[in-house]
């Protein structure tokens, strides 16, 4: 739960901020099946001391009424804005969720935010279990799954050296 609360916080402080409504924690579940995305995904990989994804994901309306929110206009359901605003809000949430692990002593390299296009969806390691997790607001549900795991080839090198 250290590693997972950081992301958890940080969800809540940006989607909060960004679009200027209260926020409710909604279904909170564990989940060892692979990921299928709801609508518009944003997948993170980490990797070094901690290592694994993060899944920031939207139904395709709340990410169109989500995007038009911060553009500060109505956005045509085809708008490529609408994938690079959830792009940009898992970097956010990445952004600073890894900032509260750095400065707690992890050190790990976070991946641009890419698109999660896949329709079979996401496996998460073996040895790890997925936390499920809903944000209610009033333009909609935001989900994010997260699966990291402490890595102990890293660890072993560190330890090491």
């Amino acid at each position: 739960m250290e590693l997972i609360q950081p992301f958890i916080n940080a969800a809540d402080a940006v989607l909060a901020q960004g679009l200027q409504c209260p926020m409710a924690m909604g279904s909170l579940s564990m989940d060892e099946e692979a990921y299928r995305r709801k609508g518009v995904a944003a997948l993170i990989s980490l990797t070094g001391d901690i290592e694994g994804r993060i899944i920031f994901d939207l139904d395709a309306e709340t990410a169109l009424r989500v995007a038009s929110r911060l553009a500060g206009a109505e956005l045509p359901e085809s708008d490529e804005l609408i994938k690079e605003t959830v792009c940009e809000l898992a970097n956010q949430v990445a952004g600073n969720a890894i900032t509260a692990l750095n400065d707690q002593g992890f050190r790990f390299r976070v991946h641009p935010p890419a698109l999660h296009t896949s329709e079979h969806g996401t496996q998460s390691s073996e040895d790890t279990e997925a936390l499920v997790m809903c944000f209610e607001t009033n333009v909609g549900n935001v989900f994010m799954n997260i699966a990291l795991r402490y890595n102990r080839n890293h660890e072993l090198a560190a330890a090491g050296a």
